[in-house]
């Protein structure tokens, strides 16, 4: 059986006739930036998130660096984060003049360990990123009191993680400013690009608004130089439509996660646990130590899969003057060495779940039987 690695038209096609009535519902309005719809949006998504600031960018990068400028971040600060994440959560903070500092994860898991943050403080250390990596939450408490003993900000990258939960508040709702993306194959993604900056401080989400719009605090008044971050009334739209849907699609996810995990277990795969709502698998990630192999067998099989991510960004180009060389993170080198994104999408049926378990399984023993046969 062929399994995709998500099926973008399955997703969508219960969806397609609403989104079709309002895409013609903006073009005709004749408004088509940062207007009606967007509004509305903000206003919907905020109630849903049970917080009072829902401000729409246009992608998960731009809201990242606007949390971070909005928090006072700039020129000569350092603000800590993890290196097993997409670049984005790093340009964002070099896109506010700061510089990242790269903490390890916890050990035997993805998310940033609170007291490796706590050891790389120093005086010029001003804000702290939260990655909800895979759609699992991080330790936003132990993170919370680190921060108000060092008077620092602490912002959520919630951009794998809408609609996870840690404490009865949603991931994004539980720092200073959390950070969305609506890239078309998150968890609730749009036809293109979006983003969206959460908070329940008005001074954030007043900054946040102005910069995101050359930094106007009103028609043709600009404070401060800011950026065209704005949202386009399409994305919105579609938004509209599909953010609704959330919590059933979430759902599914964390049955599929479910049928993972009896599926792989005794096969030596390192699965992520099901956590309730505190991890909604916008990827379900494996560990095994012959990664590429499996990789290999899998897609002869006609099971796709990818790795998110290869490479850690302290040991990418762009970032190597930032972090001190292969070793100095020896959990996340330790850990993108063997990570396997296998096929997770909220469409995804039982039955391919189980193609791929199966396929899985029959490569562990192949290995098994291989190995028998050399010590024969």
């Amino acid at each position: 059986m062929k399994v995709p690695f998500v099926d973008m038209s399955r997703l969508h096609a219960p969806t397609r006739d609403a989104l079709i009535e309002a895409f013609a519902r903006v073009v005709d309005s004749g408004s088509f930036v940062q207007g009606h719809e967007v509004e509305s949006f903000e206003r919907e998504f905020a109630a849903a998130y049970r917080v009072p600031h829902a401000l729409a960018v246009n992608s998960g990068t731009a809201a990242l660096h606007l949390a971070l400028q909005a928090c006072g971040v700039g020129q000569g600060d350092e603000v800590i984060t993890v290196a097993n994440t997409f670049i984005a959560t790093a340009e964002a903070i070099s896109l506010a003049g700061a510089t990242p500092v790269f903490a390890e994860i916890v050990e035997g898991g993805h998310v940033i360990d609170p007291a490796d943050v706590e050891r790389r403080i120093t005086p010029r250390t001003r804000a702290i990123i939260a990655v909800h990596l895979y759609g699992e939450v991080a330790d936003m408490p132990a993170l919370r009191a680190i921060a108000t003993r060092h008077d620092l900000k602490l912002i959520e990258d919630a951009c794998q993680a809408h609609g996870a939960m840690l404490g009865g508040g949603f991931a994004g709702t539980l720092s200073d400013a959390g950070c969305l993306s609506f890239y078309p194959t998150k968890n609730v993604g749009t036809v293109g690009e979006g983003g969206m900056v959460l908070t329940s401080d008005a001074a954030i989400a007043g900054r946040v608004a102005s910069l995101r719009n050359h930094g106007q605090a009103a028609r043709h008044v600009h404070t401060e130089p800011g950026y065209n971050y704005r949202m386009s009334e399409l994305q919105a739209a579609a938004l509209r439509v599909l953010a609704p849907h959330l919590a059933e699609w979430n759902a599914a996810r964390i049955a599929a996660a479910g049928w993972y995990a009896k599926g792989l277990a005794g096969l030596g795969v390192q699965a992520p646990e099901p956590m309730g709502d505190r991890h909604v698998f916008h990827l379900y990630v494996v560990r095994h130590p012959e990664r590429e192999a499996l990789a290999r067998y899998l897609g002869e099989c006609g099971i796709a899969t990818a790795v998110h991510y290869p490479t850690p960004i302290h040991l990418q180009p762009a970032y190597a003057a930032n972090g001190a060389g292969a070793g100095s993170l020896p959990r996340t080198e330790a850990a993108v060495r063997e990570i396997l994104s296998l096929p997770m999408h909220p469409s995804i049926t039982k039955d391919e779940v189980d193609a791929v378990c199966g396929a899985i399984r029959a490569f562990v023993e192949g290995r098994a039987a291989a190995g028998r046969t050399v010590a024969a």
